[in-house]
């Protein structure tokens, strides 16, 4: 058990950045009017910093949808998995409760930085079928950069910038959020719990199918060995 414990600590304490930063930047957006595009940069540094600072500790995920897209194509294994997913959580939900405390409390459903948008209530269909597109790119990225390793030093930019583009795009519909941990912080801290589930399946689903198609297709292929035997006599 000892071994899944510095890991998962690791996963809180980038969680918890990645939450409070990112939420704290969409809870102050209205009042400081840097909107969705400092909302968006936020959430894109606190990322590269986390993958920087915690990468070579736990890989960094701080997000249960990559943790299970990596868990379902093997790269981790279930029993860390888990530990990851509920250090997660309780990072999410610390840093929406300091949050709280630092700016006030919300009873708004889209309270404290909350992950909702226009399409949240009136539309969970495309809630989930967006939340899918955008975590299918973030995976994308992470098994481009982490697991494959194909952006060297800057695997930490490459990802943080696609979670950047992703709330580009779609903050304003769904929240972008792409991250169960990040949605269930706010979600808890303000009461509002009830569409949580709408940014577990979207994000999963897009993960995995990200997983699945990157580590079956896009990985590298082993060399194929000479199968013509060396001639040990002499010509």
């Amino acid at each position: 058990m000892n071994e899944h414990l510095k890991p998962a600590l690791a996963e809180l304490v980038g969680t918890f950045t990645l939450v409070f930063i990112g939420a704290g930047a969409g809870a102050l957006a209205a009042t400081n009017g840097g909107g969705i595009v400092a909302v968006a940069l936020a959430h894109g540094l606190a990322l590269m910093v986390a993958v920087y600072a915690l990468g070579a500790v736990s890989g960094a995920h701080v997000n249960p949808a990559v943790t299970i897209s990596l868990a379902l194509t093997g790269k981790v294994k279930w029993d860390r998995a888990a530990f990851y997913v509920a250090a997660q959580l309780i990072g999410g939900a610390l840093a929406a409760y300091l949050l709280a405390y630092v700016v006030g409390p919300s009873g708004d459903v889209g309270g404290l930085g909350a992950t909702v948008g226009s399409l949240t209530a009136s539309d969970p269909l495309k809630t989930m079928a967006l939340e899918a597109v955008l975590t299918f790119f973030l995976v994308m990225a992470v098994y481009a950069s982490g697991v494959a390793g194909r952006n060297g030093n800057l695997a930490g930019v490459a990802i943080g910038l696609v979670l950047t583009m992703d709330i580009l795009m779609g903050g304003s519909l769904t929240g972008a959020s792409m991250n169960p941990a990040r949605t269930f912080g706010p979600a808890l801290a303000t009461g509002h719990l009830e569409y949580w589930w709408l940014y577990i399946v979207g994000p999963v689903v897009g993960g995995a199918a990200a997983a699945f198609l990157y580590d079956r297709v896009f990985m590298p292929m082993p060399e194929a060995k000479n199968s013509q035997p060396q001639s040990k006599g002499k010509k």
